[in-house]
């Protein structure tokens, strides 16, 4: 076989970083891309931020023509994700500090501080805690509180180890054989001890906590309430003797036990659901979770008007003095960086835009098919694929994908994901289709105004739904109300 030479044409799909730039930051959540942009203004001299009242500045000496995408309009603007601070004058900051002040001078009267900005601890609308505070575990919870106990030190040791076994929930999940093995055999440390121990810290915050079963928990709880609160006798012998009964909801068996009325039982009841079955719970160790909608739905003169969050994103743009180093001829080492971080700055500003631009043509077809919803509700929402979007706006349904994911849209009914105007269909009696969506919404509506003493089955709510024209299994029905987390129809049952 002899070589030779074989000329072929083809084409093919190339990845370059601009384009890989672009689908990362069309993927980020608004949260994540501010701290993108951050990381950007940091490593690259050529990008800057544009406060408010100062004039956007196209021009760029490598452009070659092209002008750099303009932020100024509704669809690709970048406004400042946090209020401009003002800056003061140059003048204002060199003040001559006189060399000896009076003892009852105060540091305001002479050197500026944002300390004023701060509101006033008069203010009701201030919460310090709530702004500074961090998350708290249940377990430092109660070790606060054992510091303000007085104990010797084997009952400290026997303490903390204690509430080492207790969950988030507020369970002691270690029984106290085990906690006894735990210990030293030369600490001496004998079972009564250990009780006595549990004892004090079921004592603590949250009430209930450190119980070892349910009933251990509301026993708990119900101690701690007043003396004089109504049927506190009859709901401790509930939660001792009949727990099991409240459970399977036999209150016929209840009030014949109990020797209560129905009227005198379901006062009894609601003093039990009043108490918290997981006290852990109340103490949350997670850090707080915002949300910044990236889109802003709004009806003005009988119309839906889209627009982006002008306060999600920094208004960007390249630095023109720096830029104005880059020579076009020089080849220096110098040169060459700075023009790379130019380029580098008008990519991402592009990608921005590009970015911009993409999420208000899906939002804005969203709004465009869904606004039944927005008139009317979940009951009103259609069935919507990405495959529908994709089609309308020209694009792939992985860019769809990557569009609604983590992006939020703020609505008159609430903020939304925009995954969650995306769902199945059902056909109808009609011939027509139905959302998964407004099924949920319609089952959700019947269990809220069903009898409480007999509450609606799957199959009495897939013959209320196929009575409205919509054809739906009763297995379909369990999965949607298992959704909802709504609970069967046996465990629904209650008093009037």
């Amino acid at each position: 076989m002899k070589p030779s030479l074989v000329l072929k044409m083809g084409q093919q799909l190339t990845m370059t970083p601009q384009l890989q730039q672009a689908i990362r930051l069309l993927q980020l959540s608004t949260l994540d891309l501010q701290q993108e942009i951050q990381e950007a203004l940091e490593s690259n001299p050529m990008l800057e931020r544009q406060e408010e009242g100062d004039d956007f500045d196209n021009s760029d000496p490598l452009a070659d023509g092209d002008e750099l995408p303009n932020p100024g309009s509704q669809e690709v603007s970048f406004q400042d994700a946090a209020p401009t601070v003002e800056t003061l004058e140059d003048g204002e900051w060199h003040e001559r500090i006189p060399s000896e002040l009076p003892v009852d001078t105060a540091w305001e009267d002479v050197y500026q501080t944002s300390a004023s900005s701060l509101p006033s601890s008069d203010d009701d609308e201030w919460d310090f805690t709530s702004r500074t505070s961090a998350g708290e575990s249940l377990q430092s919870h109660l070790l606060w509180q054992l510091n303000l106990a007085p104990m010797s030190d084997t009952d400290r040791l026997i303490a903390t180890t204690i509430i080492d076994c207790i969950d988030n929930n507020g369970y002691l999940e270690e029984s106290l054989e085990e906690i006894l093995e735990s210990f030293d055999p030369e600490l001496d440390i004998e079972l009564d001890e250990v009780e006595v121990v549990l004892h004090r810290i079921q004592q603590f915050e949250p009430a209930g906590v450190g119980a070892r079963d349910l009933r251990e928990c509301l026993t708990l709880q119900l101690r701690q309430l007043p003396a004089d609160t109504p049927w506190l006798d009859e709901a401790k012998r509930l939660a001792n003797d009949y727990l099991d009964l409240l459970g399977s909801r036999d209150y016929s068996q209840l009030m014949r036990r109990m020797k209560l009325k129905e009227d005198e039982l379901r006062q009894v009841i609601e003093l039990i659901q009043s108490l918290n079955p997981r006290p852990g719970s109340q103490i949350e160790a997670s850090e707080p979770e915002y949300v910044v909608p990236d889109v802003v739905v709004r009806k003005h003169n009988d119309r839906w008007l889209v627009e982006l969050n002008q306060e999600a994103v920094p208004r960007l743009r390249v630095n023109p003095h720096y830029a104005g180093f880059v020579r076009r001829a020089d080849s220096s080492a110098d040169n060459t960086f700075m023009r790379n971080q130019l380029q580098e700055a008008r990519w991402f500003i592009k990608s921005l835009q590009s970015r911009n631009e993409t999420l208000m043509k899906v939002a804005t077809q969203i709004v465009e098919h869904q606004r039944g919803f927005l008139e009317y509700g979940e009951e009103a929402m259609k069935p919507l694929v990405l495959h529908d979007i994709a089609e309308a706006v020209g694009m792939h349904e992985s860019t769809i994908s990557r569009v609604t994911t983590q992006k939020f849209m703020h609505t008159p009914r609430g903020i939304y994901e925009l995954k969650y105007f995306f769902s199945s269909h059902v056909s109808t009696s009609e011939g027509g289709e139905c959302s998964s969506t407004a099924i949920r919404a319609i089952i959700k509506k019947l269990v809220a105004a069903e009898n409480p003493k007999k509450p609606l089955s799957d199959s009495k709510i897939a013959g209320l739904l196929e009575a409205q024209g919509i054809q739906v299994a009763r297995r379909t029905v369990a999965k949607y109300r298992e959704s909802l987390g709504i609970a069967p129809s046996s465990e629904r049952k209650r008093l009037m």
